[in-house]
């Protein structure tokens, strides 16, 4: 009896802390977790995140759901090696598309580094954010380079007409590829390409897209992954296709705060002009590459439409409910 009153006890205190969390801080949850898709289902926050481990080890996804951007619940294996068979090591970078009704996503695996090679973008399916995720395609979606483009890290931005695209790339190429409506391979361009290069000046990986007041804000990683130079840069355009014109770093490491701050994602607050970086970045006291967390700070721009540094912080960002 006084086993379950004291634990009727703590799990009423852990209730009350939770809700008495003035911000979220940061990181928002506890792990190792890295490279973080933000994204907004059902008025309720998501964040997908790599598990950031060995390639030997990374081999599961968790999800992470919030009412508020402060209080998040962990959401374990979406989705692992069991339910994507060809997948072997190395599951990253996860990005999320609602359709229909339906939950896709996006991640890379393997890390191939040749044509040769078993591996690179697949896409999983599911009837809830939460998963349970299947194997789509039962194969990769793309498993080869093209344009020098290493098939990683992608991200799926669906335009103002509904078409969606495929934004991605490693080693210091990106690729923008227009998807079937099922997912399930590329339509070509009216030129009859596949693959298009949008690579901007000092582009790494990591790419993002999103749109402002009829413009193309096309963002990625710069850097390298595991040292403390790698950040986040920006462009805008006119098209998806751009041209994207670098403009500036409007992420990267505060000595006195965290090291090697990137690869990002971006939520809006629907028809507000309310933004949110959600990035991984390393935590001064680690030096494993691995060793990275996943966290959260407001993005706002000047009045000309340019993005303002982000400033990484301890504290996060309030709490922020959905209407």
């Amino acid at each position: 009896m006084r086993y379950w009153l004291m634990a009727g006890l703590l799990a009423a205190s852990l209730v009350a802390v939770a809700q008495s969390k003035k911000t979220s801080g940061n990181p928002i949850f506890e792990g190792w977790y890295a490279d973080p898709e933000g994204i907004i289902f059902n008025k309720t926050y998501w964040v997908y995140p790599t598990y950031s481990d060995k390639y030997e080890k990374q081999v599961f996804m968790d999800a992470f759901s919030s009412p508020d951007l402060v209080n998040w619940t962990k959401h374990p294996r979406i989705v692992d090696t069991a339910s994507v068979k060809w997948a072997k090591k190395a599951m990253w970078a996860p990005a999320i598309i609602e359709k229909d009704n339906k939950y896709y996503l996006f991640f890379s695996a393997n890390d191939i580094q040749n044509n040769n090679e078993a591996g690179g973008i697949g896409v999983a399916v599911a009837d809830k954010p939460e998963g349970p995720f299947k194997d789509l395609l039962g194969k990769p979606l793309l498993d080869k380079f093209y344009n020098g483009a290493q098939p990683i890290d992608q991200f799926v931005f669906k335009d103002k007409d509904g078409q969606y695209y495929m934004i991605y790339g490693g080693w210091r190429h990106c690729n923008i590829v227009k998807l079937k409506p099922d997912f399930s391979g590329f339509i070509p361009y009216e030129d009859g390409t596949i693959y298009k290069e949008i690579t901007p000046k000092g582009y790494v990986e990591g790419p993002f897209m999103f749109m402002k007041d009829n413009k193309y804000y096309f963002m990625w990683s710069e850097g390298g992954w595991t040292g403390p130079n790698y950040s986040v840069a920006y462009a805008i355009s006119n098209t998806p296709f751009g041209p994207f014109e670098r403009i500036g770093t409007v992420l990267q490491q505060d000595s006195t705060v965290a090291r090697g701050a990137g690869h990002h994602s971006v939520i809006q607050i629907p028809k507000k002009n309310e933004y949110y970086m959600v990035y991984h970045r390393r935590p001064l006291s680690e030096t494993h590459a691995n060793h990275r967390v996943t966290c959260i700070d407001k993005m706002v721009f000047d009045k000309n439409g340019l993005i303002q540094p982000v400033k990484i912080t301890f504290e996060g960002v309030k709490p922020r409910k959905l209407k």
